[in-house]
């Protein structure tokens, strides 16, 4: 499907006279993403976030005008609302997010990366109270087991949208986040970073943009 929305998208710039980049994308996320560019999905990740240890990279292709506006949505997978998994057995825990992305020209030139300069909205949070991992039958919005939630904004991933109050992306180390299955195929760029919300653990959803120039 995202090759198709990549597609039209090429011929609506080939009709309307404007003249389209051909660029290249690398992401790798933990554990699933939706990749946007001036408001349409182009891509996102083939493996559903329901898959136990869903991580995986996606390399993908993609046509732009200079300047562009990258959306990317990137989830952490959660049960429910307490933002916990494996619920009700050993295992029960928070878990923990993290992307890495880098765009590419048709030169090999790299012209964007996952880094600070991103800026993220967290649409959801939980729990609020990290006692939460150790309750023997969390529910969520009760006791330590609070969380927030946010629809994503109108027209988020498009041009000009004001993100001035959105909160820069904050950087980690694979120390940080143990990068796995998929991300060692990827020869990333040495400014690509992993990113993610201030909280590894309790960030669930994120909403990031950047534009290229």
């Amino acid at each position: 499907m995202h090759r198709l929305i990549a597609t039209l998208l090429a011929s609506w710039l080939f009709v309307s006279g404007v003249s389209a980049e051909t660029y290249t994308a690398d992401v790798w996320a933990d554990n699933w993403f939706a990749f946007h560019v001036n408001g349409t999905e182009v891509a996102h990740d083939s493996v559903p976030i329901t898959t136990e240890r869903s991580f995986n990279a996606e390399s993908f292709a993609f046509q732009a005008q200079r300047p562009f506006t990258i959306g990317l949505i990137a989830r952490d997978f959660k049960e429910n609302d307490t933002g916990l998994e494996y619920i009700g057995s050993r295992r029960q825990q928070m878990g923990d997010g993290g992307v890495i992305l880098q765009v590419r020209d048709t030169g090999g030139r790299t012209i964007a990366v996952s880094n600070e300069d991103w800026r993220c909205l967290i649409t959801h949070e939980a729990p609020l109270n990290k006692s939460c991992a150790r309750e023997r039958n969390p529910v969520a919005g009760q006791g330590p087991c609070g969380f927030t939630a946010t629809a994503e904004p109108h027209g988020w991933s498009a041009p000009g949208f004001d993100v001035s109050h959105w909160q820069a992306a904050s950087v980690y180390s694979e120390r940080d986040v143990r990068p796995k299955d998929g991300y060692d195929r990827i020869r990333w760029d040495r400014n690509a970073r992993l990113i993610w919300g201030p909280d590894l653990e309790t960030n669930n959803t994120l909403l990031c943009r950047l534009t290229v120039r």
